[in-house]
């Protein structure tokens, strides 16, 4: 039998003691028994002080109200079939919020006397940091869509009022300007669904075998339709490219985001080039701009991240991320040779479905 405090054995302290979350336990007799280290860091309690006190004392936590919580939910003398609560935030004094879940554990089931309680603390930092990150998507979403959606009531609202006032060429400038928003809407639409597919984990691969320098000519082709100088860009294929099993669309994205971003922010040429080696391929995407400061770099990868540039959601580069390491790739930003901004994306082989 264990004395407060301690555990079985050496491996069972050193997880509890190593443990990211704080975590107190507690006897039959509603004494703390032990403390891990982070619990003893959120709490400025020493675990030699906090052993043998009863857990009120060690966490006098308050609800919003400033009412005991242990008084509010009695672990030992509260309900009897209560297998502990969810967590909730609560205050304790000295130290600020703290995110708290608690477990009860009833030796023989349901309705049998409390024998140890085990509680977890949580600094609220992490959801903090979530709710700003919840907040500024909303902000960015409702950015975005709003001056599309204004230009497409306008048009519409305009051409259903006076629709004989205009001639056939003004009625198709204005329908190919609705056209035109209602593609921006919906690419916004799918980079917010591909961001909550990367942040769960359900984004997922269909892979083919993929042409990359075909790929990437197609949208250099697009660009140029779309009004770019064909000589602004160069292609080159380096070495004898290992076929390339991916998912051509997301690829397609990611690539897409690359030369987008290389041509409305980078200035001057884009060099695109294919190059085989030992691990696979590796594209890279070099523009001659201003490049990106070196204090920005580590950040160029994260949601939001707009480096000051203006427009777009500051979600590509993210999403581009994610989809080259759902290939088991890497992306990496360097800088280019010209003194611009260079994407190197290393993709493996791959392997055939089935």
């Amino acid at each position: 039998m264990s004395r407060p405090g301690q555990f079985p054995g050496p491996d069972w302290s050193a997880v509890f003691d190593s443990a990211p979350d704080g975590l107190v336990v507690v006897d039959a007799d509603g004494l703390v028994a032990a403390m891990n280290r982070a619990a003893v860091r959120l709490t400025a309690v020493p675990a030699a002080d906090a052993v043998g006190r009863r857990l009120e004392q060690v966490l006098p936590l308050e609800d919003s109200r400033g009412r005991s919580w242990w008084q509010c939910v009695a672990p030992y003398t509260g309900l009897a079939i209560r297998t502990g609560h969810p967590e909730v935030e609560l205050v304790l004094p000295g130290r600020g919020g703290l995110l708290v879940t608690a477990a009860y554990h009833r030796l023989a089931g349901p309705r049998s006397p409390v024998t140890s309680v085990l509680v977890a603390l949580r600094p609220t930092a992490g959801r903090d940091r979530l709710e700003r990150d919840r907040a500024e998507l909303v902000a960015t979403v409702a950015h975005e869509l709003r001056s599309p959606l204004t230009s497409v009531k306008g048009f519409t609202s305009t051409l259903l009022a006076k629709w004989e006032f205009f001639t056939d060429a003004q009625r198709r400038l204005m329908l190919e300007t609705v056209e035109a928003d209602a593609d921006r809407v919906t690419r916004l639409i799918t980079e917010l669904l591909d961001v909550a597919r990367i942040d769960s984990g359900r984004l997922e691969l269909h892979r083919s075998l993929v042409d990359l320098p075909g790929l990437v000519q197609r949208h250099i082709a697009r660009l140029v339709a779309g009004g770019e100088a064909p000589q602004r860009f160069s292609l080159s294929v380096v070495g004898d490219l290992p076929e390339t099993w991916a998912d051509s669309d997301k690829l397609e994205q990611v690539f897409a985001n690359l030369l987008d971003n290389a041509v409305r922010h980078g200035g001057g040429q884009v060099a695109v080039s294919v190059e085989a080696t030992s691990a696979g391929t590796v594209v890279t995407v070099c523009d001659e701009g201003a490049g990106v400061p070196a204090e920005a770099a580590a950040r160029v990868f994260t949601k939001f991240w707009r480096g000051g540039r203006r427009g777009g959601t500051g979600l590509g580069l993210y999403i581009a991320k994610g989809m080259v390491e759902l290939h088991d790739g890497t992306i990496v930003l360097a800088r280019a040779p010209g003194g611009g901004a260079q994407f190197r994306v290393q993709l493996p082989p791959g392997h055939a479905p089935g």
